[in-house]
């Protein structure tokens, strides 16, 4: 009787958290759609009544705001494209560029997005595992480049750029310069290191698809390749030219 009441409970205790992870996301999901779409049609409060889209619909549209927005960035960027807007937008960064206060924060966001929007290379290349903020202790970090000029020349070893985000908001976290050889390449997709570092560990990734235990820095492969046995995966550690090749 005691078990059978046990496994009720268990039951029923899995049968709600199973709702919660259906209908919390789903909610969340649906409640920050709805406020876009609400915040969206304020857009329509900066354009004159004469050219307002809603002065002359019978009825509100929801979303229409967005539409409008995306329009409007879409027409900026045919005219930007062009020689006359390019010339017009290139006067006008001068401008920006000496204002000082100005300057160093729209410099720092068109930088951001040129890397976030770039078609020439991804903004995170590979997940990679560093030991940060001591030895023994690792972190989850992405590489997004090799550095170049007086940073690569004065370093003692060859080193990668290496950003680390901060749990729970991925967006914030560390520039680093990490060591090539101190680096452990991880199978795990871009996204589902985002998922993990999002939710604190809580959500694991996806089985690896090869065994990444002989990953490994330089200094151990000695010892791994005396213990590994047959059929074992050889270590291939990030290499300047791996970076190079995506970029």
């Amino acid at each position: 009787m005691k078990n059978f009441i046990k496994s009720l409970k268990d039951k029923i205790r899995n049968y709600f958290i199973a709702g919660i992870l259906t209908v919390v996301p789903l909610s969340i999901s649906v409640y920050v759609i709805v406020l876009i779409l609400k915040n969206a049609d304020r857009v329509f409060n900066i354009i004159p009544e004469k050219v307002n889209p809603k002065t002359y619909l019978p009825f509100p549209i929801p979303g229409l705001g967005i539409f409008i927005v995306v329009f409007g960035v879409f027409i900026v960027g045919v005219l930007v494209k062009n020689y006359v807007g390019g010339k017009i937008v290139a006067f006008g960064e001068n401008i920006v560029y000496r204002i000082p206060l100005v300057r160093p924060l729209y410099s720092a966001v068109k930088q951001l997005l040129t890397a976030i929007f770039s078609q020439s290379n991804d903004t995170f290349r590979r997940v990679v595992l560093i030991e940060y903020p001591r030895k023994g202790i690792y972190a989850i970090a992405f590489v997004t480049g090799m550095p170049s000029g007086e940073v690569q020349e004065k370093t003692h070893q060859k080193v990668i750029n290496v950003f680390l985000p901060t749990t729970p908001n991925p967006t914030s976290g560390f520039y680093l310069l990490v060591p090539e050889s101190e680096v452990i390449p991880l199978t795990m997709t871009v996204e589902e290191a985002f998922k993990v570092i999002v939710s604190g560990g809580v959500v694991a990734p996806e089985p690896p698809r090869r065994d990444i235990s002989f990953f490994r820095r330089p200094e151990r492969n000695k010892e791994l390749k005396a213990t590994s046995t047959e059929g074992s995966i050889r270590p291939e550690p990030i290499n300047s030219s791996q970076v190079r090749e995506d970029k």
